[in-house]
């Protein structure tokens, strides 16, 4: 049995990732299969399986997880899409014998791992997009994060869904295709009817969607110019919910999330978007990942140190008794 450890773990549209801080060393692994769902909503006993999973092999070289003093878990859709987060508390205690639980949503975790406990805006863009603006106080500034269909505006669904537009426009003949684009979808998903199959059947719609971004950022970053601009919205989008969060704060910014990994092609309508409003506005590059976040969350809980008015957190102590 390893010695007593923490975990932290990102469960996000694209998969779930894992920190894991055990006997003396560090770990990361990694599961990028689709979070579960039932009815649209996260199942909660299929994800402490899989958490588990992933966690209890993901130790560094050596035997596998099987205590851990803390965890804590950042969850996209929470809170919305998730249920009651004491059934993680049930499975995830039993299999690792923890002392704590915390179940957050990944924008706090994300915050955490960005800024770590200090003011700002933190904006996690992933296959969503949730920014969160606070002073770790009173105020506590939350835009979008409303889910595909009715936000998650310059996330990577929603760059995947408007290079898909491009191209089927493409396909029709229609105005403002993208040949590049529907190439890039031909090659990807097959003909446009296999590409309805696999978005309108399914859990999953959000994921197949975000699979598209990478492509569009390869056409943008060839000198197709449907995909730039459609990159370029996207940073504006996001500079939006940035600036929306900060109201009541110093003008802070942070970021989480890979679709930052497209630096080139996000940075630069993000930061001019912010600097409209905030020509004083100071860009911080993230110290951690929403994984790191949580992590130092899961340590904070295990110490007694974790300020029980933060929102959208749920702690769990071995005395079974949740606070939020």
């Amino acid at each position: 049995m390893s010695a007593d450890g923490f975990a932290g773990v990102d469960v996000g549209g694209g998969g779930i990732r894992a920190r894991i801080e055990s006997g003396g060393g560090r770990s990361y692994g990694e599961d990028v299969a689709p979070v579960p769902r039932t009815n649209g909503r996260v199942d909660l006993d299929q994800l402490a399986v899989r958490i588990a999973g992933l966690v209890g092999s993901a130790a560094h070289p050596g035997p596998p997880v099987e205590r851990l003093a803390g965890m804590a878990v950042g969850i996209t859709g929470l809170p919305g899409l998730v249920g009651d987060p004491g059934e993680l508390w049930h499975t995830l205690r039993g299999r690792f014998g923890l002392g704590a639980l915390v179940v957050a949503g990944d924008a706090v975790t994300t915050h955490v791992g960005a800024l770590g406990f200090e003011p700002g805006v933190v904006i996690a863009a992933g296959t969503g997009v949730i920014t969160l603006g606070t002073d770790l106080d009173g105020v506590w500034n939350q835009t979008d994060g409303w889910g595909h269909l009715l936000g998650d505006h310059g996330g990577g669904a929603w760059i995947g869904r408007q290079g898909l537009h491009a191209a089927l426009r493409a396909h029709d003949g229609r105005p403002g295709g993208s040949a590049a684009l529907l190439e890039r979808m031909t090659a990807r998903f097959g003909h446009p009817l296999d590409l309805v199959a696999l978005i309108y059947e399914g859990n999953a719609a959000a994921h197949h969607l975000a699979s598209f971004a990478p492509s569009v950022g390869d056409a943008a970053r060839a000198g197709d110019l449907v995909a730039a601009r459609i990159w370029t919205e996207a940073g504006r989008h996001l500079g939006q919910s940035a600036v929306a969060a900060a109201t009541g704060l110093d003008p802070v910014f942070s970021w989480g999330g890979r679709l930052f990994d497209a630096a080139d092609l996000l940075m630069e309508p993000f930061r001019g978007t912010v600097r409209a409003l905030f020509p004083d506005a100071r860009f911080t590059p993230p110290r951690g990942t929403s994984a790191d976040g949580a992590l130092a969350l899961a340590r904070a809980a295990s110490a007694g140190t974790l300020r029980p008015h933060f929102p959208y957190l749920y702690v769990f102590s071995a005395d079974r008794t949740p606070a939020r």
